[in-house]
């Protein structure tokens, strides 16, 4: 039998990817170090060396959400595979869930449980707000759901929304605190244990500077009760954490049974990312990030530019939103810086699109030589871009 799909010439061409810096809300620049780790050999996914890479990234995982959480784990797969794994694996259809959305996480988190078939009740802000203790209470009075979801690090919109005394309000109501920190993690501080947080996710190439495609997800004993008496199976196969728990050690059983084939590469620049944040420690890490945003902050006010979150200590300290300036067309400074400083920054994510700007500097771009390149083409671009008519 001879081919009869005649071979595309690009496939003959070698892989070219230009150097650009990322300095959008991610994926970040990955470290020579991260990209090393991810360049080792291929071992197999149910190795015994494997299993030992699995168990220091659960470790390291911990040690970064502050959790002392047994049901610690990577997801294979970006920030929106452990979003989907908490969503399917902790709600059963016709349940309550109740989800702040102050930006694009809480609508996605509201569409998924939606499909899955859960009764979805949701508190709304525009981007840039955020919630009392007083609203979340009376939301959960009103709705009794078994989850709230409520984003700590709300990207499309430059806020890290107060985390303190949520979790101890969830659990008053007997329910349980989903929380996304996949743009926070890191870069602001946030305690799972501590504050209370039932299941905590973050995503690979935020301030962890690894590869897109895996996904710290944690979940507390309160949790994993209502996850493991289910009546129903959730609805994925590939993310039932019946499976995935027994993957990754966290069952007791004396033996490991394949489920799926892992990231393998993903795992071991995970692995590494982890490492580098346990040498830095986190208290440093996050005072790092703090003190670099706001070098930032000074520099885009000295410029005349107006910072999106009016109050400072809302501010996302890894991801800067910026109100878009009078009379510039946001798509035309971001081709411009792209184009002659090969720099990325982003617009708006969702409902933020056409209210800001966003540059993210992020654990390895964190530092102020990128802070000042980052201002200085941002400068050059409100010279050049010509105002437009309007």
């Amino acid at each position: 039998v001879s081919s009869h799909q005649p071979i595309n010439t690009c496939m003959l061409r070698p892989l070219e990817v230009p150097f650009r810096y990322l300095f959008g809300p991610g994926p970040s620049n990955v470290p020579p170090r991260i990209l090393a780790a991810g360049g080792r050999p291929i071992i197999g996914h149910m190795h015994s060396e494997m299993f030992g890479i699995m168990n220091d990234i659960k470790k390291g995982i911990q040690y970064a959400f502050q959790t002392s959480n047994n049901m610690t784990l990577a997801m294979s797969g970006s920030g929106h595979t452990a979003m989907e794994c908490a969503v399917f694996n902790i709600v059963e259809p016709g349940e309550s869930v109740l989800v702040a959305i102050n930006g694009i996480w809480g609508e996605r988190v509201a569409e998924i449980a939606e499909r899955m078939g859960a009764k979805v009740h949701t508190l709304f802000k525009t981007p840039g707000g955020h919630f009392t203790n007083a609203e979340i209470e009376q939301a959960l009075a009103k709705h009794k759901p078994v989850l709230f979801f409520l984003t700590h690090g709300e990207s499309s919109a430059g806020l890290v929304h107060p985390m303190d005394g949520v979790g101890d309000i969830c659990h008053k109501y007997n329910c349980l605190l989903l929380v996304d920190s996949v743009a926070s993690l890191g870069a602001a501080p946030l305690l799972m244990d501590q504050q209370n947080i039932d299941i905590l996710y973050t995503g690979s190439q935020k301030a962890l500077n690894a590869p897109p495609g895996t996904a710290p997800v944690s979940f507390s004993e309160r949790a994993c009760h209502k996850m493991f008496n289910r009546k129903t199976k959730p609805v994925s196969y590939l993310l039932d954490m019946t499976h995935l728990s027994n993957y990754w050690g966290n069952d007791g059983k004396p033996e490991r049974i394949y489920h799926h084939t892992g990231p393998v590469s993903g795992f071991f620049a995970l692995r590494e990312s982890l490492a580098i944040l346990a040498e830095m420690g986190l208290e440093n890490s996050w005072s790092h990030h703090t003190e670099i945003a706001e070098y930032l902050w000074k520099g885009l006010e000295d410029l005349g530019l107006k910072l999106f979150i009016k109050d400072k200590d809302l501010r996302l300290p890894s991801v800067t939103t910026i109100a878009i300036p009078e009379g510039y067309d946001w798509k035309e400074l971001l081709a411009y810086i792209m184009k002659h400083h090969r720099i990325e920054f982003t617009g708006g994510l969702g409902p933020s699109v056409g209210m800001v700007l966003r540059i993210g500097l992020m654990g390895y771009n964190c530092n102020k030589a990128n802070a000042a390149m980052a201002l200085a083409a941002l400068e050059d671009a409100l010279k050049q871009c010509r105002k437009s008519k309007a």
